[in-house]
């Protein structure tokens, strides 16, 4: 099969012929339709990832058709069109008794701890956990956003900051997983309001049914919050910090009324100090979201079934997976065209 491959971390990847997977007992093998392009794999391929063994494969958000099924395996059969978390869990642990698969101690991750799906065929473990049936009718760039940003976005919003209509959701940076949380918050009836160094990704939170936007480039802590307060004069009900910077969840943490919730989505590239004097002074919860189990999407499938959320609407390039390497290099040297890029396999 064919695979967007590399054999040293930064080395720039190469599409070649590699053998094709098999299912292991419990797993499958899925043929990819499409996959979406995400910061994530750029840092996998850089080496910030201590779980990739190389030569690697990379791609985390995926939909496709299974193509070959582990003798274990008793939900599922060849032909079903499928999603998955980015996130795949054991389904035996405690964590994942308890219904908490996205922090399952014995997680599998396609794309980091195995080959992904920047491939014709990948292979997805445990599938009776994971595995999410996708109807035909759904865009294929659509269902391969559903594994990674919309559902983390979803779970971060829905099932951790329990966030509600009419409430006012502040989210700071609007790359792809910010814009898929101004897209959720609006489908839930909140009021949102954006905030980003990058005109362009402002104005797609316009687009997108923010109320607010804040362009904070060159702006000082204080001004950026003298702007949202002027947007929310009373603080915002709940916070999302998309990006994963110590300023970022900063702004998103001191922009919360009492009481208030902060989402924590983005990742940091070292641990950050955070004002744990609002936090106490004004009992604010700060909470993490790291994915979403596969048995808590059919929430997030009811609203793109009734056409209130629309994950196609964020995609802005499809390109073909030869085109992958020039596209993972220039996401990474920060040279992309911005918006949100899926891979069309043309199944």
């Amino acid at each position: 099969m064919r695979a967007v491959c590399f054999d040293e971390f930064s080395a720039r990847p190469v599409l070649r012929d590699v053998p094709e997977p098999l299912p292991s007992p419990r797993g499958v093998v899925v043929r990819v339709e499409a996959t979406g392009l995400c910061r994530s794999d750029v840092h996998g391929w850089l080496g910030h990832d201590d779980g990739i063994s190389l030569p690697h494969v990379p791609g985390h958000e995926l939909v496709g058709t299974i193509a070959a099924v582990g003798g274990d395996v008793r939900r599922f059969s060849v032909g079903e069109r499928v999603t998955t978390p980015f996130v795949c869990a054991c389904g035996r642990c405690p964590e994942c008794v308890s219904g908490n698969g996205q922090v399952c101690r014995d997680q599998t991750q396609p794309g980091f701890t195995h080959w992904g799906s920047f491939a014709d065929l990948v292979a997805l473990h445990d599938a009776d956990t994971n595995l999410v049936a996708v109807r035909d009718s759904l865009d294929a760039g659509a269902a391969a956003l559903l594994g990674c940003r919309f559902a983390t976005s979803y779970r971060g919003l829905v099932h951790q900051a329990r966030l509600a209509a009419g409430e006012t959701l502040l989210v700071v940076g609007c790359g792809g997983v910010g814009l898929s949380a101004v897209m959720i918050g609006v489908a839930l009836g909140a009021r949102v309001i954006g905030v980003d160094i990058d005109g362009n990704a402002l104005a797609r939170a316009t687009r997108f049914g923010a109320v607010g936007a804040v362009h904070s480039a060159g702006l000082s802590r204080a001004a950026v919050l003298d702007a949202v307060r002027d947007a929310a004069p009373s603080g915002v009900d709940v916070s999302v910090d998309a990006l994963g910077r110590e300023e970022t969840a900063a702004v998103g943490i001191l922009s919360l009324r009492p009481r208030g919730r902060h989402v924590q989505v983005g990742l940091f590239p070292a641990d950050p100090v955070i004002p744990m004097g609002a936090v106490i002074g004004k009992e604010l919860a700060v909470l993490g979201s790291h994915g979403m189990p596969a048995h808590d999407y059919p929430g997030l499938l009811d609203l793109v079934a009734a056409d209130r959320l629309r994950p196609q609407d964020l995609i802005e390039r499809r390109i073909a997976l030869d085109d992958v390497p020039d596209a993972l290099v220039a996401m990474a040297d920060d040279t992309s065209t911005g918006g949100v890029t899926v891979v069309d396999l043309g199944v």
